[in-house]
């Protein structure tokens, strides 16, 4: 229960601050590798490159590359493997990103847990599986 109040707690002052735009999303993301988790567990990773292209992985070495773009104030997502858009409204904390996903069924919210020291860890193409 304590979690679950510590949660809403966090998420609340989303509603209270406007969302990030696509060039302050895009300032500050491109050329990081960003962190994510989601109640306090890890979640994931991504690659945010020139261009507003991606890398994602849930850090199990499988990782999907990807396009970002905004659309009415969202960032959305498509991957090589995904193509329906997943669209977030991202919000800048004192603590770093916070994100809401706006697509889909469901909600989720992903908090920035820290920046890599480097590109994520992703293995080659399964050949002859």
């Amino acid at each position: 229960m304590r979690v679950l109040a510590l949660f809403m707690l966090l998420a609340a002052p989303a509603t209270a601050q406007e969302a990030m735009s696509a060039a302050e999303f895009e300032a500050y993301t491109t050329g990081k590798t960003l962190l994510y988790g989601v109640l306090g567990e890890v979640y994931g990773g991504e690659d945010y490159l020139p261009n507003r292209r991606v890398r994602w992985s849930f850090l199990d070495g499988q990782c999907q590359d990807g396009v970002w773009y905004e659309d009415d104030g969202e960032i959305c997502f498509v991957y090589d493997d995904h193509p329906d858009p997943v669209c977030w409204l991202f919000f800048e904390t004192p603590s770093g990103l916070m994100a809401e996903l706006t697509s889909g069924e469901g909600s989720q919210v992903l908090y920035e847990t820290g920046e890599a020291d480097g590109p994520l860890h992703c293995l080659g193409p399964e050949i002859g599986v």
